[in-house]
C-alpha cells in the first residue's frame, strides 16, 4: 500500500511542480524541479531513442518491400528484352533467308532444323528439316541458309528430310576459288572434332591464299552457281605431285542454323552467274 501510494504521489508532486508559476513555488517545489530535470532528460533521450529505432525498421521495412517489388518489375523487364532480342535475331534470320531466295530465284521451299546428330566433340553431323512436301523434295536436292552451302537432301521420310552436310565424308562439290577461278572437287573430311573440306585435284600451279572464298561451279547441274561454301584455311604445296592440298573451313555453323532453303528447281545458275558478274 505504501509504495503503491508513493508511486502515485511522486508524478503528481513532479507534475504539481513543474505546473506552477515561479514566483508561486516553494522550497519543495523547487527541490522537486531540480530531481525531476534529469529524470525528464533521460525519459526524452529513452523515448527519442525508442521512435528512432521504430523509424529506422519502419524504413527499412519500406525499403525491402521496394527493393523486392523493383527486382520483380526488373525481372519482368530482363524477360520482355530477351523475348525483343529473339524477335529481332529471327526477323533478321528471316530477311536474311528472303534475301537468298531472291538472290537464288526459281523454286525453293523454306523448311525448319528440328533435329540435330552430335559428334562426341558436340559437331552436328547430321540435319533434319520439318519439310518433305512428298513429291516436291527429292534426295540430292540442294540446301542452303543465308552463310552459303549447307549440303543437300540425303533422304525424306513423309514430311521429314535429312541433310547430307558438306563437311560429311560422302559429300562432293564442284567448287571454284572466286578470286582466280581455280577449279577442283571439294570433299568432307568427315571429322567428329571439327568442320573441314579439302579441295581435290586443285592443280600445284594455280594460285590459292589462305581466306579465299570458295563456290559453287554449277557443272553437272548438282548445285547451282556462285554459292559460296567457304574459305580457304591451309595451303600445301608438296615438292612433288601434280595438285596442291588445300583446306577450307564452311562458310555455314551448322550448329547455329535454324531456317534453310531447299533448292527445287528454277533458273537458279543462271540468276546467280549474273548477281555474281561471272562469264
Amino acid at each position: 500500500m505504501v509504495i503503491g501510494a508513493l508511486l502515485l504521489a511522486v508524478p503528481f508532486f513532479f507534475l504539481n511542480a513543474n505546473l506552477r508559476s515561479p514566483e508561486k513555488t516553494n522550497a519543495l517545489d523547487r527541490a522537486v524541479i531540480q530531481l525531476s530535470g534529469p529524470i525528464q532528460y533521460l525519459a526524452t533521450q529513452a523515448a527519442e531513442s525508442v521512435s528512432s529505432v521504430v523509424q529506422e525498421y519502419v524504413y527499412l521495412v519500406d525499403v525491402k518491400k521496394d527493393n523486392t517489388r523493383l527486382q520483380e518489375e526488373n525481372g519482368r523487364f530482363r524477360e520482355r528484352i530477351h523475348a525483343l532480342e529473339a524477335a529481332a535475331d529471327e526477323n533478321v534470320k528471316l530477311r536474311e533467308l528472303l534475301s537468298l531466295d531472291q538472290h537464288l530465284g526459281g523454286e525453293n521451299l523454306a523448311a525448319h532444323v528440328i533435329g540435330k546428330d552430335f559428334s562426341p566433340f558436340f559437331r552436328v553431323t547430321r540435319i533434319r528439316l520439318d519439310r518433305g512436301d512428298h513429291d516436291l523434295v527429292k534426295p540430292g536436292m540442294p540446301v542452303v541458309a543465308s552463310g552459303g552451302l549447307v549440303g543437300r537432301i540425303r533422304r525424306t521420310e513423309g514430311r521429314y528430310s535429312d541433310v547430307l552436310l558438306t563437311v560429311d565424308l560422302g559429300s562432293a562439290v564442284d567448287v571454284r576459288v572466286r578470286r582466280t577461278g581455280a577449279r577442283g572437287m571439294l570433299r568432307g573430311t568427315g571429322e567428329s572434332d571439327r568442320y573441314l573440306c579439302r579441295i581435290q585435284y586443285l592443280d600445284r600451279n594455280d594460285e590459292v591464299k589462305v581466306g579465299d572464298e570458295v563456290h559453287t561451279t554449277g557443272f553437272g547441274k548438282d548445285f547451282p552457281q556462285s554459292i559460296l561454301v567457304g574459305r580457304v584455311s591451309k595451303v600445301v604445296r608438296k615438292e612433288f605431285g601434280l595438285h596442291q592440298e588445300v583446306e577450307v573451313v564452311p562458310s555455314v555453323n551448322f550448329g547455329k542454323i535454324d531456317e534453310v532453303l531447299i533448292l527445287t528447281a528454277g533458273p537458279r545458275a543462271a540468276a546467280a552467274a549474273a548477281s555474281d558478274g561471272s562469264p
